[in-house]
C-alpha cells in the first residue's frame, strides 16, 4: 500500500471528529477488522489519519477494541508516529479535572486483552521501560506550556478493562501507590505502537476524579466524564494542530524506529 499518511491520531470518548477535509480510507489487516476507516487530512505539510477508536458511534466499549488491528491500520498507512489522546480520571488530588497529563509510564491492570504482534516463529522481546516517545513527550509539554495549558509533564497511567468504573476500594489502592492517572484504553494501545517501531504519546486529558478519590467529591459518572471532555476539546485539538505542525518528522533522533531490530535475544 503507498504511504498516506504521516502521523496517526486515536480519538478516545468524545473525541470522533479531528479533520475537515478527509478522505476516508478502509484498510483490511490480518487481524481482523478496524475500530473505524481512517479519516486522513493534512495539518502543514503533514498528513494525518485519524481513527476514533471506539467507533464513531461509540459502539465499542474498551476491552472489545481490537488494538491490533487500529494499530496495524496505522503501520500500513506509513505513520511514523501514533498520538494518543484520552479521557482519563484522576488519582491525585494535583491532577484536576481539565489538566492534561503528558504520561511516562503504563500499569496494565488489564486482563485477557491480546496485547502483542510477537506470535512467533520469530521471538522478540521489545523493552517497555520507557514506553512513550521521548521526543513527543518533550514536545507536547513544550507546546502545552507554550499554549497556557494546565499540564503535568510525568505521569503513570493505570489501565483496567472497563466498561465499569473502579470501586472506591480499588481507586484507593491505586491512588496509594502514588500513580496519578486511570484509563480503560492506554493499553495495549501505545505498547502495540511500538512494537510497529512508530512513536507512541499519551495525551490524557482528566475528567474527572476516580471513584471520588475515596469520598471526597462525587464519584465519576460517564454523563460527566463525556460533558469535562466536551469542555476541553479546543484546548487538545489546539494541541494537537499546533504539535503536528511543528514536528519535525524526517529529523527525529529518538530510537523507537528500532525495537524491533534490537530486541532480539
Amino acid at each position: 500500500m503507498k504511504k498516506i499518511a504521516d502521523v496517526g491520531v486515536f480519538g478516545g470518548s468524545g473525541f470522533y471528529k479531528f479533520l475537515d477535509n478527509i478522505e476516508e480510507v478502509k484498510i483490511d489487516t490480518p487481524y481482523g477488522e478496524p475500530s473505524d476507516a481512517l479519516l486522513v487530512g493534512k495539518i502543514g505539510d503533514k498528513k494525518v489519519a485519524f481513527m476514533p477508536r471506539h467507533k464513531r458511534d461509540h459502539s465499542i466499549p474498551p476491552h472489545k477494541i481490537n488494538y491490533r488491528a487500529n494499530v496495524w491500520a496505522m503501520k500500513e498507512a506509513g505513520c511514523k508516529c501514533v498520538i494518543s489522546p484520552c479521557a482519563a480520571g484522576s488519582l491525585q488530588k494535583d491532577v484536576k479535572p481539565g489538566d492534561f497529563v503528558i504520561c511516562d509510564q503504563f500499569v496494565d491492570w488489564t486482563d485477557g486483552r491480546i496485547a502483542t504482534f510477537i506470535d512467533g516463529p520469530k521471538v522478540i522481546h521489545p523493552s517497555s521501560a520507557d514506553p512513550y516517545c521521548p521526543e513527543l513527550r518533550a514536545l507536547a509539554i513544550k507546546t502545552g506550556k507554550e499554549l497556557g495549558l494546565k499540564l503535568h509533564e510525568t505521569g503513570t497511567v493505570v489501565v483496567v478493562n472497563g466498561p465499569r468504573f473502579s470501586t472506591k476500594s480499588e481507586s484507593k489502592f491505586f491512588t496509594s501507590q502514588g500513580w496519578e492517572v486511570i484509563n480503560m484504553t492506554a493499553y495495549p494501545e501505545a505498547y502495540l505502537v511500538r512494537e510497529m517501531d512508530m512513536c507512541p504519546l499519551n495525551i490524557s486529558l482528566i475528567t474527572d476524579y476516580d471513584a471520588g478519590l475515596v469520598g471526597d467529591v462525587p464519584p465519576v459518572s460517564h454523563s460527566e466524564v463525556i460533558k469535562m471532555f466536551d469542555n476541553n476539546l479546543d484546548s487538545l485539538k489546539k494541541l494537537l494542530f499546533t504539535m503536528i505542525e511543528n514536528l519535525d518528522i524526517d529529523n527525529m533522533k529518538c530510537k523507537c524506529h528500532e525495537v524491533s531490530k534490537v530486541s532480539g535475544v
